[in-house]
């Protein structure tokens, strides 16, 4: 069983150089099933990095676990040298490994690139397949259907029973790095019959590109801590879904080299589909 005792601590200061962005997206949700929060309650959703740093092999942050989870309770990333997947549920920063382990991070472990936010779902519904499972293409379009505003970040928990589940993870990497679309052809792959437990994700809108995924970006843990991380395929036999609508970003820039010698002045779609989506 994982050890989820976890402290948070208050934020540390950052260095001199930090680079840190903040856009307040003041558009109003209407149509909600839920009351709309006061604006000093709209969550932030907090970015570390770019994407496209990610891609181009920019694998070492500055950032750490402590620092990041006292900007939100949940989200997912990455670990340095592309060490494992990310999530981060009810504040805690589980680890998935490409040997199959599940840890708890270490609250000085650092991140090259994570997406978090204080989770304040303001819809809640559920889901269900039937006769057969929802496959991840079905469970996203039942989503986007009940967002109001296609514009805006989300953040979204969808909790209960699964089947055909396949994560993957990638093992950590030695310098001198190559770019992420070869090394998605190295991830090690987690086919999983079925499980309970929960999908983390961050859907961004359209204009993010480069910044964050377009569309939907899934992590997976399953209820007993044991299994999880980047989805590549899900079914949803039934499940609850929790929405968090994030009207302001603060992006977070890294100040070490990695970041600033990456190329992040070529359009990477093509390699991030890649990434994202295939399997072996």
């Amino acid at each position: 069983m994982i050890n989820t005792r976890w402290g948070l601590a208050q934020k540390s200061s950052r260095p001199s150089w930090r680079t840190a962005l903040l856009f307040s997206l003041s558009v109003v949700v209407s149509g909600c099933a839920a009351v709309k929060p006061a604006e000093a309650d709209k969550p932030a959703l907090y970015v570390y990095s770019t994407i496209d740093a990610l891609l181009s092999g920019a694998y070492d942050g500055e950032l750490t676990v402590k620092q990041l989870v006292s900007k939100g309770d949940f989200g997912l990333g990455t670990y340095n040298r592309l060490d494992g997947e990310m999530l981060v549920l009810g504040g805690v920063p589980y680890h998935f490994k490409a040997d199959g382990s599940v840890t708890v991070a270490k609250p000085d472990d650092r991140i090259p690139l994570a997406y978090v936010l204080p989770f304040k779902p303001t819809h809640r519904f559920t889901l269900a397949g039937s006769p057969a499972a929802m496959s991840l293409t079905d469970i996203e379009a039942a989503i986007d259907a009940r967002l109001p505003n296609k514009n805006l970040f989300y953040a979204v928990d969808v909790t209960g029973q699964f089947t055909g589940i396949t994560t993957r993870a990638i093992a950590a990497q030695v310098r001198p790095y190559r770019p992420l679309a070869e090394l998605v052809k190295t991830q090690v792959l987690f086919p999983r019959a079925s499980a309970t437990g929960t999908m983390v994700g961050i859907r961004s809108p359209a204009f993010s590109k480069g910044v964050s995924v377009p569309g939907w970006h899934w992590h997976f843990i399953s209820d007993d801590r044991s299994y999880g991380g980047h989805v590549l395929a899900i079914g949803l036999v039934n499940a609850v879904a929790n929405i968090t609508p994030s009207h302001k970003v603060e992006l977070d820039l890294p100040g070490n080299e990695d970041f600033a010698n990456s190329d992040q002045t070529r359009d990477r779609s093509a390699e991030l589909h890649q990434v994202e989506k295939q399997q072996k």
